[in-house]
């Protein structure tokens, strides 16, 4: 304690005691304390030991976060403790626990040197005197410097520094002052440690790219383009690489730069860049044409190789087209010869039906002759009726013959269906017959040990779930419930079974009597054996259908002034309502 300096051990006692409002105006004091020892010197060192050790420095990075806009001293007071902070760590060498200081310490003071920025270059465009101007640009110019110099000491920062949201932010500005300022950081950086850009994140490196050729592209102020130029020259210098990503990427940018900026006082430095962007585009050239000519060279020994692979196999190819054309020309023959044959086919075709209609006028002629006149019409209804038979019959058969064709896959469907129905519900059978035959084993293969696992288990799952205690009435009362209830059960099932059987049955009929009604023959061509198939066998059946058949036709008989309402009705005379009902009764079929 004796060889610490009592100014640090006295301020880190006042910033201890303090409340935080008043930590910014007592950390001035460090400037005071850094002045006093020269520069480089060991003691300056030890004082910067001593500032780290006691968290001083550690106070002057957490409180550039803090709003200086209410704080004594305002802006410039986090200006001054962001150049103290740069002092302290430049040139600090620190022995107990380097990782933490080189790793967390330096990347957050950066981070909060840039966020510190940021806040200055807001106030800076939103403030309108030109007195405030003018601070905030010192204090932001303050900021940048100190920036500048902390990285300058630990070249490990300039990645830090470029990877930072903040600084893309920072540079992304349409304000001419900050704007230099920031491309001058940059260029510090590229002074620094030019290798870095190597190093940080392809995206990073093109939306830096993108600002530069942006503020070359939209404005026409000198300061600017001669900021943006000498930039985009020390890129190009300094690695071939990214002259080639200026001239892919930016196309347009060396017809920008010789129109635009030639003649604003920076030409020097406008044609070493022109000259390096043309140059680049030279040799991209004379590559392009190299890679074109091997192409070319490539692509004609391809042809050539083609070509004589196809000469090798030429022979091969004319065989093969005199046999297609052979084969083409025998095809159309066949098809002209077929295309002839059918020609005479149709030909004979109507030859014989002329000799037919001829033959069959000649034969119609004859039998005029021979049949009496009074037989003429007489025949020739019997002609007319046994054509229009056959017409009906070819035409019903052919209607049966689609129709059979078209229920062909259906039926077949059916039938399949019915089959597997069949040996299913036989297999099934046969299954219920062998359990209900089969006797009961006892397990086989268990053990005393097994046994008495299976035991345990038992014994556990009872006492985790015990039953509910029930008496012996009780039990018995619901074991008698449960049979009335199956009792009922397998008595309604059975009175299912026999109602659903009975519905089939019903329906097979329904279904035979219909297909018998839609199969009759009409009245002209009914014969006996037609009339058995619709006669009842029951005589009080065939009496009750003769009865109400008798009354129909009587009913069909009235004049119409018998029909006009109830009134006019006669006692022997049944109803409409009730002849449907008689007419409903009666059996189909003769079944029953």
């Amino acid at each position: 304690p004796a060889a610490v300096d009592r100014r640090v051990l006295a301020l880190a006692a006042q910033v201890a005691e303090s409340k935080d409002e008043d930590v910014p105006v007592l950390l001035l004091k460090l400037k005071e304390i850094l002045n006093s020892a020269s520069l480089g010197c060991k003691e300056s060192k030890k004082i910067k030991q001593e500032i780290y050790s006691y968290d001083l420095a550690q106070y002057c990075m957490l409180v550039l976060r803090q709003d200086y806009s209410r704080l004594r001293g305002g802006w410039a007071t986090a200006a001054q403790l962001a150049e103290i902070l740069s002092h302290c760590c430049l040139g600090l060498e620190v022995k107990e626990d380097p990782e933490e200081f080189y790793k967390k310490f330096l990347p957050s003071a950066v981070d909060n040197l840039l966020f510190l920025g940021r806040r200055l270059q807001a106030r800076f465009i939103q403030a309108i005197k030109d007195e405030e101007k003018k601070d905030f640009l010192h204090c932001f110019h303050t900021v940048t410097d100190a920036i500048c110099w902390l990285f300058s000491g630990h070249i490990q920062l300039t990645e830090c520094v470029l990877q930072n949201d903040h600084f893309l932010q920072l540079l992304i500005t349409d304000d001419v002052e900050t704007a230099v300022i920031m491309m001058s950081v940059l260029h510090n950086i590229l002074r620094v440690n030019s290798p870095v850009l190597l190093h940080v994140d392809e995206k990073i490196l093109h939306s830096v790219l993108d600002e530069l050729v942006y503020k070359l592209s939209s404005t026409t102020n000198p300061v600017i383009g001669n900021a943006a130029t000498k930039l985009l020259l020390s890129l190009a210098k300094f690695c071939q690489q990214l002259v080639k990503l200026l001239t892919t990427r930016y196309k347009g940018l060396k017809v920008l730069l010789s129109k635009q900026w030639t003649g604003k006082g920076f030409d020097r430095d406008l044609r070493q860049l022109l000259d390096l962007l043309y140059l680049e585009q030279s040799n991209r050239k004379g590559e392009m044409q190299r890679q074109h000519q091997a192409a070319c060279l490539i692509q004609a020994m391809w042809r050539g190789f083609q070509t004589r692979k196809r000469l090798r196999k030429l022979p091969q190819a004319v065989t093969a087209l005199q046999r297609s054309f052979r084969a083409k020309r025998k095809q159309e023959l066949q098809h002209l010869k077929k295309q002839k044959e059918d020609e005479a086919l149709k030909q004979q075709m109507q030859l014989q039906r002329q000799r037919a209609m001829r033959h069959f006028h000649e034969r119609q002629l004859a039998l005029l002759e021979i049949i009496h006149p009074s037989q003429v019409d007489k025949h020739m209804q019997e002609m007319e009726g046994k054509s229009a038979l056959t017409i009906q019959r070819f035409w019903r058969g052919c209607r049966a013959r689609r129709y059979f064709h078209q229920q062909k896959q259906s039926l077949k469907e059916h039938k399949a269906a019915v089959v597997i129905q069949r040996a299913a519900c036989k297999f099934l059978e046969k299954r219920r017959k062998k359990r209900a035959l089969s006797p009961w084993k006892d397990t086989k293969g268990l053990t005393d040990e097994q046994r008495l696992a299976l035991k345990q288990k038992v014994d556990d799952h009872i006492k985790l779930h015990p039953a509910s205690h029930m008496s012996e009435e009780r039990s018995e009362e619901l074991h008698m419930q449960a049979q009335e209830k199956l009792a009922q059960f397998l008595l309604r099932s059975s009175l299912d079974r026999g109602a659903a059987q009975r519905r089939e049955a019903l329906l097979a009929q329904v279904n035979t009597d219909v297909e018998l009604l839609m199969n009759a023959p009409g009245l002209a061509e009914t014969t006996e054996k037609d009339l058995d198939i619709f006669m009842s066998r029951s005589i009080p059946v065939a009496t009750k259908a003769k009865q109400a058949h008798n009354t129909m036709l009587k009913y069909t008989r009235w004049p119409w002034w018998k029909k006009l309402g109830e009134e006019f009705v006669e006692d022997d005379v049944i109803p409409d309502e009730a002849l449907n009902a008689e007419l409903g009764t009666l059996f189909i079929g003769g079944r029953k």
